[in-house]
């Protein structure tokens, strides 16, 4: 019994990527496809983090090719994390593949602690994640990754971040006292926030994660002029004076060209730990509406939930401190869906482009 190519072609086209919703053929995963009698081999390449998801991909396309007439098959399956294009007339990091701003228009809607699971749960797919923690005035990833002391210098032009649970983390919070205030002008915000991402000795990043300050004033407009950004996250609640603020900072992305990859609801519902009741303490369906509004994804939606704040508070994120639980595989889902959206946009090609050499001959 043998297979052909167009058959073991085809098999693979039925195989849909969970994550995409595209074919392996179409999504233009399928690499290396030999057959040799009943026998194929095939590399199938994902471009977004996928740890928890090359088994199953694995599976299916075995699975697919042993029904279309393959006696023995070799799949591999591999992710390749390339950079995207970003803003035009912003210079990318050579040593940062993509850079993913997490915003929100308004305080205490959960950003950081969404900033800080989304990191972990890139890096727990299998990606190399750094977070920069871009709220000078209220620095709060160095309590979360139970992070202190202050980022080593070799060179004295750099600094080396710091590292917490497989994350690279670098804020100001590690270049001040515990407790200082932070009582600059904007300029100087400025200033320092681009010190800190362009100064910092990122190691080869697939993502940094930007947890920026709350609000859409000139220090949040400059960063996204100067930052190359590959997308943004806004992370809202559903109530309704957090809604309004969103829909200024989804609007702030869209006039200075930066995609909204998706929109995340937190404390969208609290289930009492006694009883099981659940309530939507801060109204229901406001993402799913401003989603639909500005014609972007609703990523996901987060419970009201004490663990969660608990963890963060301990320094341990919940996906690091209870990686199985319901709470991270929701962050997991997240993180999977924002790098697929980043996947899908236009590679960065700037770093393949030769350089124009003008000379003049006499």
């Amino acid at each position: 019994m043998t297979i052909s190519q167009e058959a073991a072609q085809a098999a693979l086209a039925g195989v849909v990527d969970p994550n995409t919703g595209r074919d392996l053929v179409a999504g233009k995963s399928v690499r290396n496809l030999r057959v040799q009698g009943d026998t194929v081999s095939v590399d199938i390449e994902l471009g977004y983090p996928a740890k928890s998801q090359i088994e199953p991909i694995r599976a299916a396309a075995a699975a697919a090719l042993a029904a279309a007439g393959a006696g023995a098959s070799t799949v591999n399956v591999t992710q390749k994390i390339v950079a995207h294009a970003v803003q035009r007339g912003v210079k990318t990091m050579a040593n940062v593949r993509n850079i993913i701003a997490v915003a929100s228009g308004k305080g205490g809607v959960g950003k950081s602690t969404t900033s800080a699971n989304l990191a972990l749960a890139l890096a727990a797919e299998g990606a190399r994640v750094g977070l920069l923690d871009a709220d000078i005035y209220g620095p709060s990833q160095p309590t979360m990754f139970g992070l202190s002391g202050k980022p080593i210098s070799e060179d004295g032009k750099t600094m080396k971040p710091l590292e917490g649970h497989g994350v690279q983390v670098n804020s100001i919070g590690f270049l001040i006292d515990p407790g200082q205030a932070v009582v600059w002008r904007g300029p100087i915000v400025i200033q320092a926030l681009t010190q800190l991402l362009e100064q910092t000795d990122w190691a080869d990043l697939d993502y940094l994660i930007v947890d920026l300050p709350p609000g859409t004033g000139d220090i949040q407009l400059t960063m996204c002029q100067k930052v190359p950004l590959t997308g943004a996250v806004v992370v809202t609640t559903p109530q309704d004076i957090a809604l309004i603020d969103a829909r200024r900072g989804i609007d702030m992305f869209e006039k200075v060209g930066v995609p909204v990859l998706g929109i995340v609801e937190n404390m969208a519902v609290h289930v009492c730990t006694n009883c099981g009741h659940a309530e939507h303490i801060f109204g229901e369906g406001g993402g799913a509406r401003m989603a639909q509004e500005f014609g972007v994804e609703l990523i996901g939606s987060l419970p009201l939930a004490r663990d969660i704040r608990a963890d963060a508070d301990t320094g341990k994120p919940t996906v690091a401190a209870s990686p199985d639980s319901t709470a991270a595989e929701l962050y997991k889902t997240i993180a999977r869906r924002v790098a697929v959206k980043v996947a899908d946009k236009a590679k960065d090609y700037s770093g393949k482009l030769p350089g124009i050499v003008v000379s003049s001959n006499t």
